[in-house]
């Protein structure tokens, strides 16, 4: 176990100082012709990895000396021809706070800089997520979110197609308090959480990650001559002007569909608008919320469908901030209560929380008004959310019949060109600027964007972090395979009663076959999903699990069991097949008790069924009186597995498999 390090009394008081007026100061600094220039990410409040060399680097005058002390120690560098200059300080161990002063033409002070460990956090959404996001399932966290030695440095979304970029996009460091925490990716202050509890060394989170990113968006160049296709699409986009002209062009088909959306809108004609409290709508028909209008019997279609519920409200609720809560809706909403304007939200993912003036809400009845607009598929609202209102301690549920009428129909919204999406842009945009930084490792939650090309993803994936591990080699931070940890997809959509196929399931497997990389750890999360959200809410357990193999990998602790059960091999005996597994840790259970579940099984014909299951030691039997001749076995094979229930003593869930190669 890594000793505590030493820091001074003074560390708590001295670093809780403002850090934002430095970071302008910097900022000012960089933007003065001919003097030293230094990259946004070395600022105040910074973390740099201890027990490895500290890389500074920076712009000035070609042939500027520099000179940069920290803590003592001091290292020069003369700037190129090209105005760049980089040096090295000697590792140090995890303390401070400290100060940092760059001299050259001019000198530059930088404060509150600590040395701990720095792990960059990316993917796609499930990373991005911050802590505001689930900030009613964690309420008590937030509010104690009080520790100065956790830092996070968000980099706004940012791609091109013509270079990596020398500098990450403007974002500052920020300490964990109630109010910057929310800002936090959510698994990554879980994660930052578990580790400082138990280490004791500040950590730093650089979060850069990308809702909807796929995984090729993340290969740099070189990396994309493997995938000649990916390096056609680049080629094309690196012509600016061809981006430009589909982005102007998407805009003006959008913004012409919404206004067109508009001005058909039968809500908003007439004397009285359909928010308006007095509005006769006797006539309307009814719904039972939540659900889809096209299931209740609407026309199938885009458009605009209007909401509206009568509600009675207690004087007790009254003259009190109020939370409304509508669950999620497809795709956009905008929300009034007694004809007042409360919010807006515009896509389909983000939880509708709305909070009320404490004005707003009346004793006796009440009209709420929800107008949503569907873009494409079907419009509604996701069934299996909170529908509630809430004030003085009091809850008002939602749920059940709503009157509705439809205001405009339309054809799908056109389509919008996600270029950030699209290969190697993301890479050049928000990895390369931070190559010359040093790591403790990458935590990494994504494969969701990928499911359509599972096949591929075994070759993207694993050349993500090839790509990235060669890159901050060349870059001079890091010459070993830094460790490299990430999560299954969680289980999402219905839940199916047969086996099936599934996209989700050959994901996972891509990822699980990705372990052969060395130096990579998987979390499983096929047990903390939700079947009506791509952005399930536990974000602790995942966190935590992330630190278990960061405990395990990272900080060379083998005696903690950081991962379920993971299939290694099995054989055939008579109409059994029999399973192993390692990462087993105290022996294998069903974790709830109950038989083993979701075991598939199938003979040469490759059709599967449900089978028995059993546990002999840290093996698993398998059959099926249906295939007298097995040779394949699944295990969770769905895109919702859901109750799956394989897993170590220490609770920690197997992963999904297929025994096919």
């Amino acid at each position: 176990m890594l000793k505590t390090p030493v820091i001074p009394s003074s560390f708590y008081a001295r670093i809780r100082l403002p850090i934002r007026f430095g970071w302008i100061f910097v900022f000012i600094c960089q933007t003065v012709s001919g003097q030293i220039r230094l990259p946004l990410l070395i600022s105040d409040g910074m973390v740099l990895q201890r027990d490895s060399p500290i890389q500074v680097w920076g712009w000035a005058q070609p042939g500027e000396l520099v000179e940069v002390t920290l803590n003592g120690q001091t290292g020069r560098a003369t700037t190129e021809p090209t105005g760049k200059w980089t040096m090295k300080l000697p590792a140090m161990k995890a303390g401070g706070p400290y100060s940092m002063q760059i001299k050259g033409n001019n000198q530059i002070t930088l404060t509150d800089i600590l040395i701990g460990d720095v792990w960059l956090c990316s993917g796609q959404s499930n990373m991005a997520i911050p802590m505001e996001r689930v900030k009613e399932r964690y309420p008590d966290v937030i509010a104690q979110a009080d520790n100065p030695a956790i830092r996070h440095f968000f980099l706004p979304t940012r791609y091109n197609f013509q270079t990596p970029m020398e500098d990450v996009p403007p974002g500052r460091w920020e300490t964990a308090t109630p109010q910057n925490v929310l800002r936090f990716t959510a698994i990554g202050y879980f994660f930052a959480k578990a580790l400082f509890e138990k280490y004791h060394v500040p950590i730093g989170l650089i979060n850069a990650s990308v809702g909807g990113s796929p995984a090729e968006a993340w290969l740099s160049a070189d990396a994309l001559k493997r995938f000649p296709e990916h390096l056609a699409t680049v080629e094309k986009l690196k012509d600016s002007a061809y981006v430009a002209g589909i982005q102007q062009s998407e805009k003006t088909a959008i913004s012409a569909w919404n206004r067109r959306l508009r001005q058909q809108d039968k809500g908003w004609q007439g004397k009285k608008n359909w928010t308006d409290p007095a509005y006769d709508a006797s006539a309307w028909p009814v719904m039972q919320l939540p659900g889809f209008w096209e299931d209740a019997g609407v026309p199938k279609g885009n458009g605009v469908v209007w909401f509206r519920k009568e509600i009675d409200v207690p004087v007790e609720m009254t003259n009190k901030p109020a939370k409304l809560f509508l669950g999620r809706i497809v795709d956009s909403d905008s929300v009034f209560i007694n004809g007042t304007f409360v919010g807006t939200i515009g896509y389909q993912y983000p939880p509708r929380r709305y909070t009320l003036p404490a004005n707003l809400l009346k004793p006796g009845k009440n009209t709420l008004v929800v107008r949503v607009i569907n873009t494409a598929g079907k419009g509604g609202f996701i069934p299996d959310k909170p529908y509630q209102l809430i004030a003085g301690g009091q809850t008002i549920n939602l749920k059940g019949p709503w009157q509705y009428q439809v205001g405009a129909t339309a054809e799908a919204q056109p389509g919008t060109t996600f270029f950030q999406y699209k290969p190697e842009g993301l890479f050049n945009g928000m990895i390369a600027p931070l190559v010359k930084c040093a790591l403790k490792g990458v935590i990494w939650y994504q494969g969701e964007a990928n499911t359509n090309n599972a096949d591929e993803y075994r070759q993207t994936f694993p050349a993500v972090i090839a790509d990235w591990r060669q890159n901050w080699k060349q870059a001079g931070s890091m010459s070993t395979n830094f460790p490299f940890l990430f999560v299954q997809l969680a289980n999402y959509l219905p839940v199916t009663s047969q086996p099936t196929e599934s996209q989700w399931a050959e994901l996972r497997e891509a990822q699980r076959k990705t372990l052969s990389v060395p130096n990579t750890a998987m979390v499983v999360a096929t047990d903390v999903g939700e079947w009506n959200d791509i952005h399930p809410l536990n974000k602790e357990t995942v966190g935590q699990r992330l630190a278990l193999a960061a405990e395990h990998l990272a900080y060379g602790d083998k005696t903690v069991v950081h991962s379920g059960p993971m299939y290694q091999s099995m054989k055939r005996e008579g109409n059994q097949i029999v399973l192993t597994f390692s990462n087993t840790g105290s022996g294998l259970v069903a974790k709830d008790g109950k038989p083993l579940t979701h075991f598939a099984i199938a003979g040469s014909d490759n059709k599967f069924v449900w089978a028995r299951a059993t546990i002999k030691g840290n093996t698993v039997r398998v059959w099926s009186d249906q295939v007298p001749n097995p040779t394949t076995v699944r295990y969770a094979w769905a895109d919702n597995p859901e109750g799956a229930n394989l897993a170590n003593q220490e609770g920690l869930p197997a992963s999904p498999f297929t025994t096919s190669p």
